[in-house]
């Protein structure tokens, strides 16, 4: 039986951006939420709320990196508690998902109606919200790439940014058309928006948590890739998933021809893991009769 270790942690590298991020979103929101009570304005409320639901979301994923590399104390946790970024994750998929039902909820309400918008607040709390999630863009960006926790961060942010751009827009089509509705239509656009980038990130959480094989990882090329390995007959009950973003985990049952040293094909395939996959924590087990195995039925 063989163990191969290289496990790092890739949120915490990035934990000083949420930090900053967090600090930069929460200092906006209460303006922007009184700016949009004051303006009657729902484009610029679903961004407040977009905005509430970042600070939530930046909270908990920075709290999470924190949880995934504190120590086990217990001696029950025996994967750590990496998966508390995946958690984190899926908060942000629920706020992303409330607040597009809120303000479509609040759109339809509002439809067939003529609402009174201060256009002037509109224009320049948008253009200071945009200017403060890009610079949390900026900071997010570096990150999302290797944290799901880091990326639900980052997409949250992006919708709001979205929803900035929304609000200066929604500001001049009022202002050039001294129609309030204008405001409506641009704030139903945002919500639709929230809700496809929610479920997209709904679908990368639920296969962490669900265990499926990791992106860009194909279990019919790592099987391949072991039976290739030097005294290596047979290979089966290959299970790979994810802890968190980059943390793989394989197990799997390699048959070794007779006369062949197990050590030596343990080595080979570790080597095969590690380099060819990536694979941060891999549980190899040679067996010199696949008879003897009783296969799992899962």
């Amino acid at each position: 039986m063989s163990h191969s270790h290289g496990s790092t942690h890739l949120g915490g590298r990035h934990r000083w951006r949420l930090a900053v991020a967090l600090v930069l979103v929460a200092s906006f929101f209460g303006v922007e939420l009184a700016a949009g009570l004051w303006s009657g304005s729902l484009a610029l409320l679903s961004d407040a709320g977009h905005m509430a639901a970042d600070v939530v979301a930046l909270g908990a994923a920075l709290a999470a990196t924190r949880i995934a590399t504190r120590p086990d104390t217990t001696g029950r946790r025996t994967y750590g508690s990496y998966r508390a970024e995946v958690f984190a994750s899926g908060l942000t998929v629920l706020l992303m998902l409330g607040a597009a039902a809120y303000v479509g909820t609040e759109a339809a309400r509002r439809l067939g109606q003529e609402p009174e918008v201060a256009s002037g607040p509109m224009m320049v709390v948008g253009g200071i919200g945009l200017v403060v999630n890009l610079v949390a863009l900026l900071l997010l960006r570096g990150g999302a790439t290797e944290s799901i926790n880091v990326k639900g961060a980052y997409l949250e942010v992006v919708a709001d940014t979205v929803g900035s751009v929304g609000v200066i827009v929604a500001g001049v089509l009022v202002a050039r058309t001294g129609q309030g509705w204008w405001d409506t239509v641009v704030a139903l656009a945002i919500a639709v928006f929230v809700l496809v980038r929610a479920l997209l990130l709904a679908r990368e959480v639920l296969a962490v948590l669900g265990q499926h094989a990791p992106h860009g990882l194909d279990p019919a090329d790592v099987e391949a890739r072991l039976r290739e390995v030097p005294g290596v007959r047979d290979v089966h009950d290959l299970h790979l998933w994810a802890l968190t973003s980059g943390m793989h985990v394989a197990t799997a049952h390699l048959v070794a021809a007779p006369g062949t040293s197990s050590q030596a094909v343990l080595e080979d395939a570790r080597q095969v893991m590690q380099r060819r996959f990536d694979i941060e924590h891999a549980t190899l087990q040679v067996e010199a009769d696949a008879t003897r195995c009783h296969e799992m039925s899962w």
